[in-house]
């Protein structure tokens, strides 16, 4: 069953609609087709709506959408209904007969019998899977296990369903790009550990590589997730500005001070406060910002007032080595002892560039749903751009190059015209460096260019241009395939007309 699960996933390094949509319509299939029920249905918890909402509702073969259908607790002393039973109480639930189950409740329609399983995260239920069926006593213990069983091996799946959703439908942007290298395994290893705490976290990472992107994640998956996130960027707030912005004032603590201002610290209060490039921070501000850590008093600028306490979880992130920074002075020591509880490392996108074609083209179709457009697939030779560009700007700059590409493609395809002018400028210059290499380099460079060029014109030949077959017979992988081919100059068209493998009539 996993790898039916793994099938429809394995394409879903990010989420949109359709992919989601398709992922909770296998999984119910699935359910049915187990416990050779008829009826069936996905809830996923909704923190926003505090309640379950129904995701896929199957009645006698088909699917019943019911949007913005969410199941709350009653306020009567009516039943709440089994589904929810079972998510507050984590535990799997079987009714034989409706008619004497106490925690029943009609909803759609009538039935007889009932089988439900929570959906287990992090050792709580996020949603429920249940069938039912019109007669009684249709499931037994086997039928709730096959449901168990299918419940947990799904759940990761469903769970960044549930992500997707959480970010409102149509939106389409990830917490995170999920499963890409080892090093991303890890930090979402070090998520599902550090998130249902309450331990400050330190993220640590390039430029574009996602940092807030995690640190939302980071809330969404913890108990706090039903409260406030609140980010402050501490390197685009001016110095003088930052104290207020964070602890608030009073009205006339400072020139321009017309009126109280309530900081961000209290209104992330019961939530999670995320300043991000914590090493921009003035020094003076750090001392404040410990106290704050340390014990949870906070002081508005200008006041005489008791401080107030708040009750907030901090995740600070940064681009800069904030160890080396402690040894030069230039960030307190006790601050970053106590805000780096956690240390999370974000790799950057070089190191996972094997799947850069996948991200460019989920970037391509984001973009084109957001501007309406029809675009559907990278031409070979734009994609060879992309796969030689290094992306200093990480995943932020291949998201905002996809975007640009979109918008400047007038037809169905992204052509290397559509990239920005800067990206080619750089390769062009970058090919003028090659060139002024050493004699040894220019004279292995002569050798090698025709016997290279033959061998990828033929593999392409053999494999009818199909640029994934060439990387598995070369035993590389396609990023590589189209760096050659663009460094070769090889067109896909090109080579193959070179060979005579296209026909004139």
């Amino acid at each position: 069953m996993m790898q039916q699960i793994e099938l429809i996933s394995s394409t879903d390094q990010a989420l949109h609609s359709a992919e989601a949509e398709l992922l909770e319509r296998r999984v119910m299939e699935l359910a049915l087709e187990r416990t050779g029920a008829r009826n069936g249905a996905i809830f996923l918890w909704d923190p926003k709506a505090e309640g379950l909402a129904i995701h896929f509702h199957f009645v006698d073969g088909l699917v019943i959408k019911l949007p913005g259908l969410v199941m709350r607790r009653r306020q009567d002393e009516r039943p709440n209904g089994i589904a929810l039973w079972v998510h507050e109480h984590n535990r799997p639930y079987l009714c034989n007969d409706t008619l004497d189950d106490p925690n029943y409740a009609r909803y759609f329609q009538d039935v007889r019998s009932l089988a439900a399983v929570p959906i287990p995260y992090q050792h709580r239920a996020m949603g429920v899977i249940s069938v039912s069926s019109h007669e009684p006593q249709a499931f037994g213990e086997d039928q709730l296990t096959e449901l168990e069983n299918l419940a947990a091996s799904s759940a990761k799946f469903l769970r960044r369903a549930q992500l997707y959703w959480s970010h409102g439908p149509g939106q389409g942007r990830p917490f995170l790009i999920k499963g890409l290298s080892p090093e991303w395994l890890e930090v979402e290893r070090q998520l599902e550990q550090v998130a249902p705490t309450s331990a400050p976290v330190l993220i640590h990472g390039e430029s574009g590589t996602g940092k807030e992107l995690l640190a939302n994640a980071i809330h969404f998956n913890s108990s706090r997730a039903r409260k406030q996130m609140v980010t402050v960027n501490c390197a685009a707030i001016p110095e003088a500005l930052l104290e207020s912005t964070l602890f608030g004032h009073v009205k006339g603590a400072f020139t321009g001070a017309a009126y109280s201002r309530t900081g961000e610290f209290r209104r992330a209060h019961q939530g999670t406060l995320f300043l991000d490039e914590i090493g921009d921070m003035p020094l003076g501000l750090q001392a404040k910002l410990l106290r704050v850590v340390e014990d949870g008093q906070i002081q508005p600028v200008g006041s005489d007032a008791p401080p107030a306490h708040v009750d907030i979880r901090l995740v600070c992130a940064t681009h800069r080595d904030l160890a080396k920074m402690v040894g030069q002075g230039g960030f307190r020591d006790d601050l970053y002892y106590r805000i780096s509880v956690v240390t999370m490392e974000l790799p950057p996108l070089r190191s996972y560039s094997d799947n850069l074609e996948l991200m460019a083209e989920v970037f391509m179709l984001q973009s084109a749903r957001k501007l309406g457009k029809e675009i559907l697939r990278i031409s070979a030779e734009a994609m060879g751009q992309l796969c030689a560009h290094d992306f200093p700007g990480n995943v932020r700059e291949l998201r905002n190059v996809m975007e640009h590409a979109v918008i400047m493609s007038e037809g169905e395809e992204i052509l290397p015209e559509h990239l920005p002018r800067t990206l080619r400028r750089k390769q062009t210059a970058h090919s003028r460096e090659k060139a002024a290499g050493h004699t040894l380099n220019q004279m292995r460079e002569q050798w090698l260019a025709p016997q290279e060029r033959h061998y990828l014109t033929q593999l392409l030949a053999e494999c009818n241009g199909d640029v994934r077959e060439v990387a598995r017979m070369a035993g590389v992988n396609p990023v590589t395939i189209y760096r050659l081919l663009k460094r070769r100059g090889i067109s896909l068209k090109r080579s193959f007309l070179e060979e005579g493998n296209l026909g004139t009539g």
